[in-house]
């Protein structure tokens, strides 16, 4: 009868390592996996990349390219579009965060929603446009949320109450 194995070390000597179920392809797609090709850049005949922006109910058709900082919307220009300084802040922000102020024009079409969800939509767009013209500014607008649709919206009225959730006037007589 053999003698069976006392120590870790006999245990190690005894154990065969089979290699895993295609071990030559793995090699193979194992390789493929570490050579990360760098993305390349979206852009039209025009050179300019499109993006859609959305927030509550507006839609923004976004086009940027390389320019002086000039902003069209629907085409009128953004101080007559959106005349509260709040919302041409809010269009701004992806190109401070990136820190691209004054190298991109921008011209969009916006449709649905108030004033506010089309600058929210407009900044979406402009971000994810932004990703397509230059993808090594990725890790820093989604690091500021600019690339994640904001998906609040308003809730629908139900029957039996006045509002979304407001119940009708109570009477006790």
């Amino acid at each position: 009868m053999a003698e069976e194995p006392k120590t870790l070390e006999d245990l190690k000597d005894l154990a065969v390592v089979a290699p895993p179920q295609g071990a030559d392809q793995g090699v193979e797609q194992g390789a493929e996996a570490q050579t990360l090709e760098p993305v390349k850049p979206v852009i039209d005949a025009q050179g300019r990349a499109y993006a859609t922006g959305k927030r509550k109910d507006a839609v923004a058709r976004v086009w940027i390219k390389p320019g002086t900082g000039k902003v069209t919307v629907n085409g009128r220009d953004q101080e007559t579009y959106f005349a509260r300084p709040v919302l041409r802040m809010i269009i701004h922000q992806p190109f401070g965060v990136a820190e691209r102020e004054g190298q991109f024009d921008v011209n969009c079409t916006v449709k649905g929603g108030g004033l506010s969800g089309q600058a929210g939509a407009v900044r979406h767009g402009i971000s994810k446009a932004l990703t397509l013209y230059e993808p090594g500014l990725r890790p820093v607008l989604k690091k500021g949320g600019f690339l994640t649709r904001d998906s609040r919206v308003v809730e629908r009225k139900k029957y039996g109450r006045a509002k979304a959730r407001r119940s009708f006037q109570f009477s006790k007589r």
